[in-house]
């Protein structure tokens, strides 16, 4: 119980679990709801960008993992203010308020790559490092190393 609210165990850092499975199932649905739907309004679109710039565009978001460099807290800070919808919406609105073809299609490219990510289980980074996210943890278990040797 205690560890389901965020609480240390005896002797080790607590699995700040936020969503069960279910949910996390949930929230990767709608990230690829949200990727597959940016990708088909960008080519029905007017699509005012040439093809090759497709790709870095849309990986574009991924350059926020530099601020790691800085450390985890200005890291997960500068990943997040990238890695979510509202920064796409925002896009989203100023495309609409200034009626641009190129800021449709960045919005849409922005919007794909986050929802890329959520399919793929990249949440909102932790503060604690780059592999915690509200998804859970990003990559393999590591065991569990005994002290007892």
């Amino acid at each position: 119980m205690r560890a389901a609210r965020g609480e240390s165990g005896a002797g080790g850092v607590a699995d700040r679990r936020i969503c069960d499975r279910g949910t996390i199932l949930w929230q990767k649905a709608e990230g690829a709801g949200v990727f597959l739907c940016a990708l088909l309004l960008y080519f029905t679109g007017p699509q005012p960008l040439p093809m090759v710039t497709l790709l870095p565009l849309f990986l574009a978001p991924d350059l926020s993992f530099f601020a790691y460099l800085a450390g985890p807290r200005i890291g997960a800070f500068g990943y997040n203010c990238v890695h979510n919808y509202g920064l796409g919406a925002l896009l989203l609105a100023l495309g609409n308020w200034f009626q641009t073809d190129l800021m449709a299609s960045l919005r849409l490219l922005w919007l794909a790559h986050v929802g890329f990510d959520r399919m793929l289980g990249y949440g909102l980074k932790e503060t604690r490092g780059f592999g915690f996210t509200h998804l859970g943890r990003i990559g393999k278990a590591r065991p569990v190393q005994n002290s007892d040797n």
